[in-house]
């Protein structure tokens, strides 16, 4: 199949229509206006329903209701406007509804800037709304990468009835690559839990137990879910790793930088590999151990002043050396950067974590 050269975002939209998404609800907010400016061109085309709503949380709620009747349903927005849904997120999250959350990350905290970023971390990854639910969080690092994701996000939000989000940032969703959308073959699963099925069906969905002991018996079933994603959804690029003396860890647009890194180090001589986690939940607890283990030290790269580092030491062999170096506020380091950095730790001249 030929390749198409498009927007990160453009590629979403056009993924999620090929995937099957029935129903768009969202909000604009820069830097991922280009989802729902492309899916409000084209989904009418194909017979399905696109609608601007009237703010952030009207939207998510909106995406409540469309999940419940089991279609194909997903939303779209950057950091402040993820923020402002996030009430929502943990209603469909403990009501047990599948769909397709989309954070292209920009500047923060408050309103910020249009730059990217990748500060949403913890709120992605450790839930960031209430309660004991969790997200399956992807993390795209090319535009063909935020078309296959998208893709694999509403199979995976089907298999555990679990909101999925592609954790992007502004980046990603403005450079214009070449893409190859290739064609699945969509999976299905059981949808007996879906209301609206006939004249007599009466299912009630909801996610609220004023019962104590319910919705105890509700957070261990939901935790259940949490541990076979652990088990059977990981995913992780590793790059050079065999021999490296320090592993540069990253994800999305920073993974990109540190892999140039790494390439330009290797031509020194100098040994560095890379680890990328392509989902951040699960996070590759067992791989980062392993990889861990045989290069003794660690240089977790980010754009924030350090969020998933702290998942990095926490799953690190006890005895490798973890260190940190990040840019914020929308500014991306370049390689030159990365590699000035990492020579630093060999020389043992890096701040640990």
């Amino acid at each position: 199949m030929a390749k198409e050269f498009i927007k990160g975002n453009e590629a979403i939209g056009k993924a999620a229509i090929m995937a099957g998404l029935d129903c768009y609800f969202g909000y604009p907010i820069t830097p991922q206006s280009e989802i729902p400016e492309y899916l409000a061109a084209e989904m009418p085309k194909v017979g399905k329903v696109f609608l601007q709503a009237e703010s952030e949380v009207a939207a998510i709620n909106m995406v409540y209701g469309a999940a419940g009747t089991g279609i194909r349903v997903m939303t779209s927005s950057s950091s402040p406007g993820i923020s402002l849904k996030v009430e929502g997120i943990s209603y469909i999250a403990s009501a047990e509804l599948p769909c397709v959350i989309v954070n292209v990350q920009r500047g923060g905290p408050g309103l910020g800037n249009i730059a990217p970023e990748q500060a949403d971390y913890f709120q992605a990854t450790k839930g960031g709304g209430h309660g004991n639910y969790r997200l399956l969080v992807l993390a795209p690092d090319s535009a063909q990468e935020m078309a296959d994701f998208t893709m694999l996000a509403f199979d995976l939000a089907e298999k555990y009835r679990n909101p999925v989000m592609i954790l992007a940032d502004g980046c990603l969703g403005q450079m214009k690559e070449a893409v190859e959308f290739k064609k699945t073959v969509r999976k299905e699963y059981n949808k007996d839990w879906t209301i609206g099925r006939g004249e007599k069906d009466h299912k009630v969905i909801s996610s609220i137990d004023i019962e104590p002991e319910k919705l105890e018996q509700r957070n261990l079933k939901l935790l259940d879910k949490y541990k076979t994603m652990e088990k059977e959804e990981v995913l992780f690029e590793e790059y050079l790793c065999d021999d490296a003396d320090l592993v540069l860890v990253a994800y999305g647009i920073t993974s990109r930088v540190a892999r140039s890194a790494v390439e330009l180090a290797r031509e020194k001589g100098i040994k560095l590999g890379l680890f990328r986690p392509k989902t951040l939940f699960p996070f590759p607890k067992k791989d980062i151990y392993r990889v861990s283990q045989k290069a003794k030290k660690m240089l977790t790269c980010e754009l924030s002043t350090g969020q998933m580092v702290e998942d990095v030491k926490l799953n690190s062999h006890k005895d490798t050396e973890v260190y940190f170096y990040g840019r914020c506020g929308g500014v991306i380091p370049a390689d030159l950067e990365l590699l000035e950095q990492a020579q630093k730790v060999l020389d043992g001249k890096g701040v640990r974590f």
